[in-house]
């Protein structure tokens, strides 16, 4: 099973988010990458705009579908990673680094607590992959 780094949170879609102040940086996991296989489309929101806790942020495609990309926290878009709208391989190759999606100003900084450690979230995906 896939380490997941220490320095990330988690919801249970499969998003991480990077904390620094108030910003919140947002992508995919490993194990989402993978469980999608190659990535052939991104569609994100527009700098400016905000995004809910929970709700749909953008979608991401591979040959298994359409999926929408579920936002960790709530806030105001900040910054989109051109780079993956240029070279969508990048999500594939380095979904916690350079792969990321989003960044945002976040609205609600407790909403962090409800998020997975990386340990919960290593337990999340194996009871998934048990269920598979």
């Amino acid at each position: 099973m896939k380490v997941f780094p220490d320095d990330l949170l988690y919801n249970r879609e499969h998003a991480w988010v990077r904390v620094e102040g108030e910003l919140a940086t947002i992508g995919i996991t490993d194990y989402a990458q993978e469980k999608l296989g190659e990535i052939l489309a991104i569609e994100l929101p527009e700098v400016d705009s905000y995004v809910e806790r929970d709700e749909p942020f953008g979608t991401i495609e591979s040959a298994k579908g359409v999926f929408e990309l579920i936002s960790p926290v709530s806030g105001e878009i900040v910054s989109v990673n051109e780079d993956i709208l240029d070279d969508i391989g990048i999500v594939n190759s380095d979904p916690h680094d350079t792969g990321w999606m989003i960044t945002l100003e976040m609205s609600d900084s407790e909403e962090l607590d409800d998020l997975l450690d990386p340990r919960e979230y290593h337990d999340f995906v194996l009871r998934e992959a048990e269920s598979d």
